[in-house]
């Protein structure tokens, strides 16, 4: 079967940095699915990843826009201390989901902390960086579907939870 909209797909991933820094992998770990075409993965790996079948493996280095996007100075935020709830808690690097004035949401980090004020940007750590992915396809299937409603895999335990009586 070739990978194709709403195919479950099973990949190992190895990303690494335009200098060749390793950033990421799946290997060791169990591989990462995902319900093709309806943006799960980034833009660019999933389009070379359309028509491949299992045991293909393929090597590729996206842009930025390709990736996780370009860095967006609007996206660096200072906002009130008071405007957090649990303000005394709040540390440098922490990450919380927010809603940007555009009605988008992002996952925001926590840049600087200081008396009056946080600081957090929404940009995603990988973005404006040129990535090279080494990729090896190891399942593909048709997503069901409770999958598809859902919008996202189920593992066997969670479809034995969808099935038990509630």
């Amino acid at each position: 079967m070739q990978i194709g909209k709403n195919c479950v797909v099973s990949i190992h991933y190895t990303l690494f940095s335009e200098e060749g820094l390793e950033l990421d992998s799946s290997l060791g770990r169990d591989p990462l699915s995902y319900i093709h075409g309806i943006g799960q993965l980034i833009p660019g790996l999933e389009k070379v990843l359309e028509g491949k079948s299992v045991g293909d493996q393929i090597s590729v280095t996206l842009s930025p826009e390709e990736g996780y996007g370009y860095y967006d100075e609007q996206l660096v935020l200072t906002l009130p201390r008071d405007r957090f709830e649990n303000a005394d808690s709040i540390q440098e690097g922490m990450e919380f989901a927010g809603q940007t004035r555009d009605g988008s949401y992002h996952i925001f980090r926590v840049l600087h902390v200081d008396a009056e004020s946080v600081q957090v940007d929404g940009n995603h750590p990988l973005a404006g960086q040129t990535l090279t992915f080494n990729v090896q396809v190891e399942g593909v299937r048709e997503a069901t579907p409770e999958e598809l409603s859902h919008g996202h895999v189920h593992t066997g335990e969670e479809e034995e939870e969808d099935e038990s009586p509630v």
